[in-house]
């Protein structure tokens, strides 16, 4: 396995070297708040019970398409789960600040959908006895955490921007898919990722991340905090203090950084620290434990010493603090699902995300609240936190949208335009032993395109290998496209090499290789046919490492269909490679030298 210490001293000698970023270099601080806006929120917060006090601090899940009319199974779903029908009935009972939506939820069928049913959320919001708009989310990341999909526009994720090392292009991106949240009524992103990815292993973050260089995530970071709230939409750096350095899952597990108090301030601090002098609007905690801030082996989540005495204290960060999901394992391993969203509050968060029960939660907090363990005055300060910012979003002022907002912005022509010429610029050529490529149209006219078909993360567009062999064949190749799956037994790499020999050369699209993975063999076999063979990587770029033999490979570090069109535009020629490594490759047979170090990449 790749060393995750020789990662972690490279970036931090980076570091050391570059000096941490000053609050004063990443612009300018968020506008304040001005104090006729105070005082009006202020009223409404005087006006509230305990319930709906507690109600405006989750955000929460709900199944459906519609807010009022939902198909059959997300009713079953939402009463199963929730004890509501829909999201008017759940904003009625339990006073709900805000809703985070999910393919996986049907929240999110197409634009048009999207935009009424965020207007059916705010008109239930309208229709409570006091009146408040509610803050609709998503994680649109891009890359492979997208939540809204084709004909929405797709761009490249956070290590592809790394790559191409553009804070032009990041902005460029942020600002246009806020732009196109914004018109389906989607007014807090949870993006973007702030994490330095020092661990190859890492099983969660990876591309999600910026790179493994924390002078370089802050640029990026400042970047797309500066476009999606000039677009109009919160944006939310995560997770603090820093899940780049893990190789736990926190959604299946507790993890543990075990970064020194130094380590942590050179690596993990800057794009927080960069993030904050840009005026972000909310910042999401990770359910991590960091011994060198918090001993008690609680996650960042519920301590105190981190959320207050680091991002409060430290950072001087005043803006809104949310969980990461208190459905994952990580925040629920040590207390009930009834405590938790206690000790988040107590600990410094403004915003619940997500219960696995939101009436054992919310009853929780409104019973706090009730008998003194949670201050009233705290309560209502993180309510002044949230409602102000619902404020500073225009929520207060005009929070629909309608279909000509979407027709006019989500999915333009335009947009898609920017996106694939953002992409052209992201792709990395990292081995080109012998000038294998471009591939040439006339010598290697008949292509085979095999490799893994991973499911596209918004669940439109793909598979990678079908996009990949249509983008080449409408460059001039005969290609053919071939799903080997993930771990191909002997019979499909057998199908494969006998496929190959009708065809002059093969593309193999590569999924997070490890050592012995059938995927190897896959890469061995056609090799061993002597025909050219150029390998593509769609998620993390070490899978190089392991694939011995390759004369050419490339990382698009995601697999939607964005990137992949992008990979395939380099391969032909009809494009040159301009991307670099955000992150060392290290050499499979000596763990703690590198193969490729950061901004490596090769060009023609």
């Amino acid at each position: 396995m790749h060393s995750r210490r020789a990662v972690l001293t490279t970036a931090v000698a980076a570091a050391c070297a570059a000096g941490t970023v000053p609050a004063a270099a990443a612009g300018p601080a968020a506008a304040r708040p001005t104090a006729a806006a105070r005082e009006r929120m202020r009223r409404l917060i005087a006006r509230m019970t305990p319930e709906e006090k507690a109600g405006q601090l989750f955000v929460m899940r709900v199944y459906g398409h519609s807010a009022t009319d939902p198909d059959q199974a997300d009713v079953d779903a939402n009463r199963k789960e929730i004890g509501v029908a829909n999201a008017a009935e759940l904003i009625a009972k339990y006073h709900v600040g805000g809703i985070i939506y999910f393919s996986w939820a049907h929240n999110t069928r197409d634009p048009h959908q999207i935009a009424e049913l965020s207007n059916g959320i705010q008109k239930a919001g309208a229709a409570q006895r006091l009146p408040v708009p509610l803050l609709i989310s998503t994680d649109q990341e891009h890359g492979i955490v997208t939540r809204i999909g084709a004909p929405a526009t797709l761009l490249p994720g956070a290590m592809a921007l790394g790559a191409g090392g553009s804070r032009g292009d990041a902005t460029t991106a942020a600002r246009i898919s806020g732009a196109e949240l914004y018109a389906m009524g989607i007014r807090q992103d949870f993006a973007p990722d702030a994490d330095v990815n020092v661990n190859p292993a890492n099983p969660i973050i990876g591309v999600r991340s910026f790179g493994s260089d924390p002078r370089a995530v802050a640029r990026l970071v400042t970047a797309q905090v500066r476009g999606y709230q000039g677009a109009g939409v919160a944006a939310c750096t995560k997770h603090f203090p820093g899940h780049g350095d893990t190789d736990v899952d926190s959604h299946v597990g507790l993890p543990t950084i075990h970064h020194t108090a130094e380590e942590w301030r050179r690596l993990d601090e800057p794009p927080f620290r960069a993030a904050v002098a840009a005026g972000i609007d909310v910042i999401m905690s990770a359910h991590i434990v960091v011994p060198a801030f918090d001993p008690s082996g609680d996650p960042a989540t519920l301590s105190r010493p981190i959320l207050t005495g680091l991002l409060r204290e430290r950072l001087g960060y005043d803006g809104v603090v949310i969980t990461d999901s208190l459905g994952m394992q990580g925040v629920r391993e040590k207390y009930g699902d009834d405590r938790v969203p206690v000790l988040a509050l107590k600990a410094g968060v403004d915003q619940l995300l997500n219960p696995p029960d939101l009436g054992v939660a919310h009853a929780a907090v409104v019973r706090a609240l009730k008998d003194g363990e949670l201050s009233e005055a705290d309560i209502d300060a993180k309510l002044l936190r949230i409602l102000l910012l619902k404020e500073r979003r225009g929520l207060f002022t005009d929070p629909y949208t309608s279909r000509a907002a979407v027709d006019r912005v989500v999915g333009s022509r335009r947009h898609l335009e920017t996106a694939d010429a953002l992409a052209d610029r992201t792709t990395t050529l990292l081995r080109n032993t012998g000038g294998v490529l471009p591939l040439s149209r006339r010598r290697e006219h008949r292509l085979l395109v095999a490799g893994v078909d991973t499911a596209a993360p918004s669940g439109t567009g793909g598979p990678p290998t079908g996009v990949l062999a249509r983008e080449l064949t409408g460059l001039g190749f005969a290609a053919t496209a071939l799903s080997t799956g993930l771990t191909p037994d002997r019979t499909v790499i057998d199908d494969a090499v006998a496929v190959l020999g009708d065809h002059d050369a093969a593309v193999v699209v590569t999924y997070n290789v490890t050592p012995g993975s059938p995927q190897c063999a896959l890469v061995e076999a056609l090799l061993a046919t002597g025909k050219p063979v150029v390998q593509l990587a769609v998620r993390n770029p070490y899978d190089i490492a392991q694939l011995d033999g390759v004369r050419a490979a490339l990382a698009s570090y995601g697999w939607t269909d964005v990137e992949v069109r992008a990979a395939a535009r380099v391969i032909a020629g009809r494009r040159a490679p301009r991307g670099r490594l955000p992150v060392p490759v290290m050499r499979a047979d000596a763990p703690d030298e590198e193969l490729y170090p950061v901004g490596h990449g090769l060009t023609y």
